[in-house]
């Protein structure tokens, strides 16, 4: 198979596209993300792989569409995307919200015999772990609003700008529905190696709730805590990107 043109696609964007790169690398954004906070992942490793950003609907150019407030069927869509990339080795990286369709659409890719090389799980607790209290798709915009801003991961002028943030909140909304009501498949296990990734100060995820994802493969784990809280990656994006590239390294020298 060979990769389809993804800058033309409305799930995926390649912002520098490298198409002699051995592997290829898909981001998953976080939620009421876009397919552009991966822009510096993409500017960082490419040409030595091709870095693929995925844009959800609901969001920027994708505003008109509706959101999919569900994380099976956000993976489920994402199918037809993803399964022209596997002619080469695969590797994902999903932040957040993005972990979790990470790690069901590498699922859903591993039944039909083509899943990813490796998974990046950032900034989340593993699948089986759930915490019952959580209701931000419930409150008023100003209570969604106030969760936002207190993970401090979205440009203060967003919240400065009305008109702005009534264009996003209701991704936010959806997004939040959809971590928040996601349940894994008891005993969901890949084939693929997992790495966590995550702040030490994270309100979001516990380290034993990050390291939990060792239980959801059945190949090696690492764990790796950086200073920082969920959006620890902003704030050390060089150390995240060292991690990333000698994984993709050791990719490319098996290819």
């Amino acid at each position: 198979m060979t990769a389809p043109d993804a800058d033309a696609g409305l799930w995926a964007r390649r912002f520098h596209p490298a198409p002699l790169a051995p592997s290829r690398l898909v981001c998953f954004p976080h939620a009421g993300g876009s397919a552009s906070f991966f822009f510096p992942v993409s500017a960082a490793l490419s040409p030595g792989a091709d870095v693929i950003a995925l844009q959800y609907p609901g969001r920027q150019d994708r505003r008109a569409e509706p959101c999919i407030e569900d994380i099976h069927r956000l993976a489920d869509a994402l199918l037809p995307v993803l399964r022209p990339l596997t002619d080469r080795p695969l590797t994902f990286f999903g932040h957040s919200m993005g972990a979790l369709i990470a790690f069901e659409a590498a699922r859903r890719l591993e039944r039909d015999g083509e899943g990813p090389v490796h998974l990046f799980a950032s900034g989340r607790r593993a699948p089986s772990r759930y915490r019952e209290d959580e209701d931000v798709h419930k409150r008023d915009d100003e209570g969604v609003v106030a969760e936002v801003r207190s993970l401090s991961g979205t440009d203060p002028q967003v919240f400065a700008d009305e008109e702005l943030l009534r264009m996003v909140l209701p991704a936010l909304r959806s997004d939040y529905k959809a971590v928040e009501t996601y349940r894994s498949e008891p005993g969901s296990v890949l084939r693929c190696p997992i790495t966590a990734l995550t702040g030490d100060n994270d309100p979001k995820t516990t380290i034993d709730e990050a390291r939990a994802w060792q239980e959801h493969t059945s190949a090696a784990f690492d764990l790796q805590v950086f200073q920082g809280g969920h959006f620890y990656l902003s704030g050390r994006p060089g150390e995240v990107m060292k991690v990333l590239s000698a994984h993709l390294d050791a990719v490319a020298a098996e290819a």
